[in-house]
């Protein structure tokens, strides 16, 4: 299971610009590495990343084999209203996982 740690600020002030930062912990391994017995180790990235406030995506990106392990992600977003920003991403075995963070807008 992938774990996510979610930097974005608790509280912010209507039409602010703020930064929110994502480091997902993932092997991300590419498929072309091959175990101490000589077999390939199978391919395990996370494809692609999505972020939504009060469910309107705010930013994605489309992960690819040369991306490091534990991807780290910073994105700015103009603070409009309170609310959830979540957070998904999909990898090669298809399952989607989630996070999310509340934020409070003045």
């Amino acid at each position: 299971m992938t774990r996510a740690l979610i930097n974005a600020p608790k509280t912010a002030r209507r039409g602010e610009i703020i930064e929110i930062r994502a480091m997902l912990a993932h092997p991300m391994e590419t498929g072309f590495r091959t175990g101490t017995m000589g077999k390939a180790i199978p391919r395990d990235i996370i494809n692609r990343f999505v972020c939504t406030w009060n469910g309107e995506e705010i930013f994605s990106a489309d992960l690819f084999p040369a991306i490091a392990a534990n991807p780290y992600l910073a994105f700015t977003a103009v603070a409009t209203d309170s609310g959830t920003i979540a957070f998904a991403w999909t990898g090669d075995d298809g399952e989607t996982r989630t996070a999310e963070t509340e934020i409070t807008v003045t």
